[in-house]
């Protein structure tokens, strides 16, 4: 009966853990992905501030056109690198318009920028999504153009030359301060978190098992001591009255648990047979 309750149990902890395990390990990816797009965010702020205005003069002096001022380069290539270290991890900044055709967003990618275009106020969205190698977790952010977009993005007269030169005057213009041009992206491979889950499950599974056989042991051993022994003596003890062999001596009683309470009754049980059977014989 204990293992069979054992085992209903350790089936019905493993479901539930099983499910809780991969929320958390989602999540625990979601944090990392979230992490990535911050420093993919840290990067173009970082080439806005500090690489452009150096690039700037030169491309002003030179007549070219640098593509490491542009912060969505600049993260993109630092992320490419991250990509190569860690290839489970991809980051995009898919856009509908863009100037280097190569960003250019995809079917899905472009669902999910006309989903920020059309809920203004969400900062964020993810999801799941079926792909050729098995299921992607993605996390995606609105990208909102700004007024420091409009030198390179409003008109191919306003642009800079080398720039032209480069990508040409087909793509990446026509943007307006506000508008959401683009989102951010980290892809995760759903098989990530369901390892990890998988993993932290079989580890508590092992532990819980392993509890669950003490408990066992400890409960039959308490078992053996406190009910089976005493039971046996009683019946031990029933069965030679039974035969006729009233001299079997009392049973000892100590405490006060269904078993003493249960012994304690044999034993008057015994007392008044001894003494109806006294009365027999006289």
């Amino acid at each position: 009966i204990f293992v069979v309750i054992f085992g209903l149990g350790l089936i019905a902890t493993g479901l539930i853990a099983n499910e809780f395990l991969e929320t958390s390990a989602r999540d625990r990816v979601l944090e990392q992905a979230r992490l990535v797009m911050e420093t993919a965010g840290s990067t173009r702020t970082y080439t806005a501030e500090r690489i452009r205005p150096i690039l700037e003069k030169l491309q002003t002096t030179n007549n070219v056109f640098y593509p490491e001022s542009v912060p969505a380069f600049s993260a993109i290539r630092v992320l490419g690198y991250l990509h190569n270290s860690l290839p489970d991890y991809m980051y995009r900044e898919a856009t509908l318009n863009p100037t280097n055709p190569a960003d250019r967003a995809v079917d899905w990618e472009a669902d999910l920028i006309n989903v920020f275009r059309n809920d203004p106020g969400r900062k964020s969205f993810d999801g799941v999504r079926d792909t050729p190698t098995g299921r992607s977790l993605y996390l995606a952010r609105p990208m909102r153009a700004g007024t420091a977009c409009m030198p390179c993005h409003s008109t191919p007269e306003a642009a800079p030359a080398g720039m032209i030169r480069i990508y040409g005057r087909d793509n990446g213009f026509g943007w307006k301060v506000g508008d959401v041009v683009a989102a951010q992206i980290v892809t995760v491979p759903m098989s990530i978190p369901i390892t990890a889950a998988r993993k932290a499950l079989w580890r508590l599974m092992e532990w819980l098992a392993g509890v669950s056989v003490l408990s066992l042991v400890l409960l039959n051993v308490l078992l053996v001591f406190a009910v089976i022994r005493p039971v046996r003596r009683l019946s031990a003890a029933a069965n030679e009255i039974s035969t006729g062999n009233m001299d079997v001596p009392e049973l000892h009683v100590r405490g006060k648990d269904e078993i003493s309470v249960l012994a304690d009754s044999f034993n008057r049980m015994h007392r008044s047979l001894a003494r109806a059977m006294k009365m027999l014989e006289e």
